[in-house]
């Protein structure tokens, strides 16, 4: 084989390079194909990987009025918008709750997972233990609350009217 100079070498590389893209495209799509996650049109009209993954799949909207709702013991509501795990491998859930006004503060309790709770309508009262004492915050409409893993909790509607808010579980049993 012949020895190349530099500037040979600086000419070759990008070449090498996108030869080995095209390499590893292939053998995503043979991946891709084994598992029957394949896009319609086959492996010719593929040109990128498919977006998604987990068992969540690919990118999608989710209207409000496509999920059903469950009752729940407090005489609220849930609507489960997504379950499963994401393509980086975290479970994850997104929910949305409604609770009645006058609805029975729930006892404390842990999760096992982080929660992000982002308030849409009405009023909420967090309560959770710090350093052995019950703190209490509020927030209404477009606020939210932090709820790291293993931290002892409540939530419940502190207004006169429902609270409908969404959460966002992930990680551990989410």
């Amino acid at each position: 084989m012949k020895k190349m100079n530099r500037r040979e070498l600086c000419i070759t590389l990008p070449a090498l390079a996108a030869i080995g893209t095209g390499v590893e495209q292939a053998f995503a799509l043979q991946a891709s194909s084994a598992t029957g996650s394949m896009q319609a049109g086959g492996p010719s009209t593929q040109t990128a990987p498919v977006a998604g993954g987990g068992t969540l799949g690919a990118a999608r909207a989710i209207p409000m009025d496509s999920i059903a709702a469950t009752a729940t013991a407090n005489n609220g509501e849930r609507r489960v918008m997504l379950h499963g795990k994401l393509a980086t491998g975290e479970p994850v859930e997104l929910h949305q709750s409604m609770q009645n006004p006058g609805t029975p503060v729930p006892a404390l309790h842990v999760i096992h997972h982080s929660e992000m709770i982002l308030v849409r309508e009405g009023t909420l009262k967090f309560q959770h233990e710090v350093d052995g004492k019950i703190v209490e915050e509020t927030v209404g409409p477009g606020g939210a609350f932090y709820i790291a893993y293993g931290t002892n909790h409540a939530v419940s509607n502190a207004g006169s009217t429902q609270a409908r808010y969404f959460v966002v579980e992930v990680g551990g049993d989410a």
